[in-house]
C-alpha cells in the first residue's frame, strides 16, 4: 500500500503506536453513530480494531502533519455489486475535533486519485446514512454522482435501521472533471 501525501496530510498504513489517537476519536458517540460501529468503551476495543486495520489492504491512517497525529481513517473496499466493472467503495471517518476544516475532502481526493490512477479501477462508489450530512457534503465535493437511496438497508450496532445513500464516479467522468 502506498503512502499518500497532500498539503496538510499523510495517509499511511496503521501502526501499533496509533492506539491513543484511534481510541480518542473511536470512543466518541458522534463518530461511532455515523460510522455504524459501537463506540469503543475501552482501549481493548481500540486494540482489536487497530489489529484489524493493520492487516487490511488500502486502509490508511490520516495523519495531520501539523500535529503529527492520527485524526481519522480512510479505506477502499471491494464493491462486488457492479457487474463488469472493477469497482471499489470508499469509506472514511474523522475525529469531530477536525470536522469542517476540509481535511476529509483533501484525504478523499487523494485516495480517489490513487484508486483511478494506480489501481486503475473503473468505478468508485460511496455510501452514507441519509442523516449523515457531513459525509454527504464530502462525497459531493469529491465529484460523486447520486445513484439511489436504499431504504432501511443498513443496521447499525444498536439495531436501528437506516437508509443508505449511494453515489459513484465512473473512470471516464473522473478524468473529464480533473
Amino acid at each position: 500500500m502506498s503512502i499518500l501525501e497532500t498539503e496538510r496530510l499523510i495517509l499511511r498504513p496503521w501502526l501499533l503506536t496509533d492506539l491513543e489517537d484511534l481510541y480518542e476519536y473511536s470512543k466518541d458517540e458522534k463518530v461511532a453513530s455515523m460510522a455504524g460501529w459501537n463506540p469503543h468503551i475501552s482501549k481493548d476495543d481500540a486494540v482489536n480494531a487497530l489489529n484489524q486495520y493493520i492487516t487490511q489492504e488500502y486502509h490508511w491512517a490520516i495523519v495531520l502533519k501539523s500535529e503529527n497525529k492520527v485524526v481519522g481513517a480512510i479505506k477502499l473496499n471491494p464493491d462486488n455489486n457492479r457487474g463488469k466493472y472493477y469497482a471499489k467503495a470508499i469509506s472514511f471517518v474523522l475525529s469531530p475535533i477536525y470536522w469542517g476544516q476540509g481535511i476529509m475532502t483533501e484525504a478523499a481526493k487523494s485516495v480517489i486519485r490513487y484508486a483511478f490512477n494506480e489501481l486503475e479501477i473503473d468505478l468508485l462508489s460511496a455510501f452514507h446514512y441519509s442523516e449523515n450530512y457531513r459525509s454527504k457534503r464530502v462525497i459531493e465535493k469529491c465529484g460523486f454522482e447520486y445513484e439511489i437511496t436504499l431504504p432501511k438497508s443498513k443496521q447499525r450496532y444498536d439495531g436501528q435501521l437506516f437508509d443508505m445513500v449511494c453515489y459513484c464516479i465512473l473512470k471516464d467522468k473522473y478524468y473529464v472533471n480533473t
